[in-house]
Order: structure tokens, then sequence, then C-alpha cells
């Protein structure tokens, strides 16, 4: 499923591939409604934080995954301790206590740290995941504002050679005309007046 921001790019080509429309006597140059373009652009600059945030909740889920595995971890390890303290306090099976406190506390410890590594690496699966994704949408808008500005600044530049062009050959074909000089209407010589 896309982001919204992505969504958001795709209008954007969209609007100016499909509605927008070249310039009178132009190629390049396109006439774009600002309204339009600036509110899909708006949205894109509300809609980038929101996504942000949502991965460093997925982030901060992390810490709530380890604190959860902590605690029980920590839970087993008093629930051990409390069950040694009840064993040894028995003095006709204190050697047998002692060997079983021992042994809920290994295991207690064990399964504890085995909680906290699978905890652990289930967060970083998830944190390396959102890392991972937000790279992905920075990516495919560095590409397409990228592929954008590369296509307009082409066609840009063809534009400028054009006009430029037409404009050498304007000058040089004014420079060819050979106008004659107009003569002053008030003089007139006498002789050329006609009765």
């Amino acid at each position: 499923m896309s982001s919204r921001i992505e969504q958001i790019i795709e209008e954007i080509e969209e609007y100016i591939d499909r509605d927008c429309k070249f310039q009178p006597l132009s190629t390049t140059k396109i006439i774009v409604n600002k309204e339009h373009l600036e509110e899909l652009l708006r949205e894109l600059r509300m809609k980038t934080p929101d996504e942000i945030k949502r991965y460093q909740k997925i982030i901060a889920n992390r810490d709530a995954i380890l604190a959860d595995a902590q605690a029980k971890a920590d839970a087993m390890i008093e629930e051990a301790q409390v069950q040694t303290t009840e064993l040894v306090s028995e003095h006709e099976i204190m050697q047998q206590a002692y060997a079983q406190a021992n042994e809920i506390v290994t295991q207690a410890t064990a399964q504890a740290q085995e909680i906290i590594d699978n905890a652990t690496t289930d967060a970083n699966a998830i944190r390396i995941g959102a890392i991972q994704y937000t790279d992905d949408l920075m990516a495919n808008a560095e590409s397409i504002i990228g592929h954008t500005l590369d296509s307009y600044t082409t066609k840009y530049d063809g534009l400028i050679s054009s006009l430029q062009e037409c404009y050498e050959t304007v000058r040089a074909n004014r420079a060819e005309l050979d106008i004659p000089e107009e003569e002053d209407p008030g003089a007139y010589d006498s002789q050329d007046v006609l009765f």
C-alpha cells in the first residue's frame, strides 16, 4: 500500500502531464493552475512530518518491547529468589532447597535473557524496516524531482537556443537590407516643380 506522500507525488506528475497546457508559441513552457499546484505541495509538506512521526512511533515501540521484556525477566528472577528464600528457610531440606533454587534462578535468567534477545532482535528489525522504508520514499521523491528538473532544464535550454537562432537570423536579414535614405520634402529644386 503506497503512502499518501507517494500518492501526492503521483498527482503532481499527472497534473503536469495531463492537465497543464503549453504556453502559446512554446513547446517547453507550460501554464499551471498555481492554486492547485500550491495545494498539492502544501499537502505534501504537511504529510511528510506525519510519515516521519509514524516511523518514530514504530522505533519508540522498540523501547516498550524491551521494557516489557525486562519487567518480565525481573519478575521471574524475583519469583525465583522468593522461592529460594522459602526453600532455604526450611532447615531440614536446606541442601535440596539450595540446589533447586540455583536451578530455578539459572532457568529464570536464561529465559529472561532469551526474552530480551528476542525483543531486541524484533525491535531492531522494526527499526531497520522503518528506516529503509523512509529512505525508499526519499529516494523515490529525489528521483522524480531530479528527473523533472533535468527534463525541464533541457527543454528550457532548447527554447533559448532556438530563440537565439531566430534573433541572429533577423539581425542578419536586417543587415542585408539596403534601405534608401528618405529625401527631405522641403528640399525641391525649382526646376522639379510642375504646374
